[in-house]
């Protein structure tokens, strides 16, 4: 009987582990067998092309490609300012939530939950609207206050998607902070307080060190986010060309090599490095972050 019901119970995670196998693991495995090959002309290119298993030599030019790794290094230094300041925002916001009243609290919750709701992209085509020096209001209100900025410069880009990253994204990380927060027994407030703990110290030495746990889930998984980093970008090249090239970030190499080069080989190389890469940007953000419990 006892087996009879875990073969039951098996049997309500077969759809999930079909889409896993068919939408996850395959094109993997695909992707991961067309990096291995590599398209060959015949003659002066006259001919027909053949494919040719060329084994770890796509590898080995990804790896040296310095576009790519280029475009690597530049994700990785903007998220290395990006992420600390969208989930401090986060989680600033999700302790003050955590210190109103549950009405109140309802209220905000949505209200900053807002920005999430709304598509990437129709949140960048807002956000290059606010900053065009034509239509945008950002630009008139800079020249009044005396500032003649410019968010398409090249210093300015990255502050520019980063701005946008960080409106859209600190609803999403706000909800799961302070879902966590609700979770911390409400006695360890109590004893603080009566020995004699302001609600700053409250935050700090007991409501986050508690949630310790979401800050790293919220860090993951704006580190995986931020490797992918592609429809802010590709936005913004329409409008600015001269600054956000076809290489500014690993995905649009990726994109460009399939879609308008038409060298899937390599862009399914690319792919899988980026995935490594982001493995072990995760790995190391894991074990620096998080530790066992005693």
């Amino acid at each position: 009987m006892i087996r009879s019901q875990r073969w039951k119970g098996a049997a309500f995670t077969v759809p999930f582990q079909l889409g896993f196998v068919f939408l996850y693991l395959i094109p993997i495995g695909y992707a991961v067998y067309q990096s291995l090959f590599r398209v060959q002309q015949s003659g002066l290119g006259l001919g027909g092309s053949t494919e040719k298993f060329t084994g770890l030599a796509n590898y080995r030019e990804g790896l040296t490609d310095s576009a790519f790794m280029g475009s690597v290094l530049r994700v990785v230094l903007f998220a290395c300012v990006q992420i600390p300041v969208m989930l401090l925002i986060s989680l600033v916001l999700a302790l003050l939530l955590d210190a109103a009243t549950s009405r109140a609290a309802s209220r905000f919750r949505i209200l900053l939950l807002v920005p999430y709701m709304i598509p990437g992209v129709v949140a960048a085509l807002v956000w290059i609207n606010l900053y065009s020096p034509d239509v945008g209001p950002l630009t008139a209100i800079g020249d009044a206050l005396g500032l003649h900025w410019n968010f398409f410069a090249p210093s300015m880009v990255w502050p520019s998607i980063g701005n946008l990253l960080t409106w859209h994204g600190i609803g999403y990380n706000m909800v799961i902070i302070y879902s966590a927060l609700q979770a911390v027994p409400r006695e360890l407030f109590e004893a603080a307080r009566l020995d004699g703990a302001s609600e700053l110290r409250i935050a700090r030495s007991v409501k986050v060190p508690y949630i310790r746990g979401a800050l790293v889930l919220t860090g993951l998984l704006s580190i995986i986010q931020m490797l992918q980093l592609f429809n802010e970008p590709a936005l913004f090249r329409n409008v600015t060309p001269q600054t956000v090239n076809d290489s500014f970030t690993p995905i649009m190499i990726i994109y460009n090599q399939a879609f308008n080069a038409g060298n899937y080989h390599y862009a399914a190389t690319l792919s899988v490095l980026l995935a490594l890469i982001l493995g072990l940007a995760s790995f190391v953000f894991y074990r620096l972050t998080s530790r066992e419990a005693d």
